[in-house]
């Protein structure tokens, strides 16, 4: 296994960057790139100055971004980066948003840095090494029963095919309202993983997986003791249809519901 300890300052700095652009107080502009789905003009800056960043600092690793893709040398490591990951929150005065950086060797992340800009956290992980709030290191929850556990849910679908998968959502939502003690919707899957990581939240069930939002706070939680699965139970890749986040001790329970939810 490598060591990937010495790219964690130049991650740390990158979302850095991209918090003073966040925090920052150029006016907002808001518009439209799909159906009910938003982009910001801080989205589009907080991209382009990170990738400009990445670029100049390792022009060897290539960079994908949510808004304007996959840019430098094919293959090997890649940056990922989601500029403002719960965009919707944020053209809304919401603090519920984050920064969420990968680097990823092949099919797997090996670093990750979450930035919650607005509510002054920051997450870390190397892969082999543990993960880190700010200089502390956290570890996922103990909980074994689902009664005490808090548990987010990612968004409702939109697009095609909506119909259908907001169906099995809602039919998740009505057995985990059931069961678990709290659930929550936040809008932004770089909180739910980081959160997960942390121990305030036992579960994230993220029923999609683009890179940008999920690779980043996959390695946070695998590297503080947690699972990430797909929806069939098997380990979490880049591949996966979705992206299961758990404390080991619910894993069972919530996977046995997961699966009667989406037959």
């Amino acid at each position: 296994m490598a060591d990937h300890r010495a790219l964690l300052p130049l991650a740390r700095e990158a979302v850095a960057i991209a918090r003073r652009i966040v925090r920052g107080d150029t006016p907002l502009s808001v518009s439209s790139k799909g159906e009910r789905d938003l982009v910001t003009n801080v989205d589009i800056a907080v991209e382009e100055a990170v990738r400009e960043f990445l670029t100049r600092e390792t022009p060897e690793i290539g960079v994908l971004g949510e808004e304007h893709g996959r840019t430098g040398p094919p293959g090997g490591m890649w940056w990922t980066l989601d500029p403002v990951d719960g965009t919707a929150n944020f053209a809304r005065g919401i603090p519920l948003c984050g920064v969420s950086l990968a680097l990823v060797d092949g099919q797997r992340a090996v670093l990750a840095a979450i930035d919650l800009p607005f509510l002054g956290a920051g997450y870390a992980a190397v892969e082999g090494f543990g993960a880190y709030a700010g200089d502390s290191r956290i570890g996922v929850s103990g909980a074994t029963e689902l009664a005490d556990a808090m548990i987010a849910i990612g968004d409702f679908a939109v697009g095609e095919g909506a119909e259908a998968k907001n169906r099995a959502r809602l039919a998740l939502l009505a057995e985990l309202g059931a069961r678990a003690q709290r659930i929550r919707m936040l809008g932004t899957a770089a909180v739910d993983l980081a959160w997960v990581a942390d121990g305030k939240l036992e579960a994230a069930v993220i029923l999609a997986n683009l890179p940008w939002d999920t690779l980043a706070g996959v390695l946070l939680v695998r590297e503080a003791g947690g699972l990430v699965l797909d929806a069939d139970d098997t380990g979490h890749t880049v591949d996966s249809a979705a992206t299961i986040a758990v404390c080991p001790g619910l894993r069972p329970e919530l996977m046995r519901i997961l699966r009667r939810s989406l037959q």
